[in-house]
């Protein structure tokens, strides 16, 4: 039994405390971009002609989102540690933030007589077909430097490049561009302002290919890292928390980015 004990003790020992390589999966919130409420906006007025074919104000359309201050996010992230000196992580973060979105018919008097909510899609965009959602994506490549060979806790500091992909926000210029455009049965009933449940559904289904035609913002930046790893010996799984300060984001206008990133996960290594 000693001797079982003995051999235990000793194959904990000599075995590295570090994968030579690993993939996990993490929590990524940044708790701070974010999005300030917009009041209703106002879009266009509605007129027509009394009996006496005098110009008459039939009411207006209104547009108004609403707003959020966080993103929620998940990624996944693969590293290797089998190169002398450096570490390389590639890590893919997603993010997203929800907000209200809606058109409102008003008659002459202020009074609400159409209301319908706008629903955004983007073509391969996890959560793209929803209430409309601010969405960034990235893929980053970092180069890290353990700080210390500590057994079982590695600490490192590090960088790299970050590729970055989000949503435009649905805003009135979007809508503006196609409203100028609006023609038939549609231009008939919002110059009339008897626009009914159906065309204002069809309104907002245009509103949204609209804005996926204005395709996904992307561009080039960087980031610098922070990090920590722990495994234990023998067991095949590691644990890491990473705060990441990125540069070059180039968000919607509407939004206020922020740029710093937490990753906390767990993952299977070997």
């Amino acid at each position: 039994m000693n001797l079982k004990l003995l051999a235990a003790a000793f194959a904990l020992c000599i075995s590295p405390s570090f994968a030579l390589i690993g993939i996990g999966f993490h929590y990524a919130p940044n708790f701070g971009t974010s999005m300030d409420a917009v009041q209703n906006e106002h879009l266009m007025n509605l007129s027509g002609s009394d009996a006496d074919g005098k110009a008459t104000s039939l009411g207006s359309v209104e547009y108004r989102h609403g707003s959020f201050s966080s993103l929620q996010g998940f990624g996944l992230k693969l590293w290797i540690d089998f190169l002398p000196i450096i570490d390389v992580e590639a890590t893919y973060n997603l993010q997203w933030g929800s907000y209200s979105s809606s058109l409102t018919i008003k008659g002459p008097d202020g009074a609400i007589k159409n209301e319908q909510d706008i629903e955004l899609e983007f073509d391969g965009v996890p959560f793209g077909k929803a209430s409309p959602k601010f969405i960034a994506m990235n893929g980053d490549i970092s180069i890290t430097y353990p700080i210390t060979c500590l057994p079982i806790i590695r600490p490192y500091i590090g960088g790299g490049i970050t590729y970055y992909l989000s949503t435009p926000v649905m805003t009135t210029k979007y809508i503006k561009k196609y409203t100028d455009k609006i023609t038939g049965d549609l231009q008939t009933a919002l110059a009339s302002g008897t626009v009914t449940p159906d065309q204002m559904k069809q309104l907002a289904s245009d509103l949204s290919d609209e804005l996926q035609d204005e395709g996904l913002n992307t561009n080039l930046g960087g980031h610098i890292l922070v990090g920590v790893r722990a495994k234990l010996p023998i067991i095949p799984i590691a644990a890491y928390i990473n705060g990441k300060y990125y540069f070059g984001i180039d968000y919607d206008s509407e939004v206020d980015a922020s740029s710093f990133v937490m990753e906390a996960g767990v993952g299977f290594a070997l």
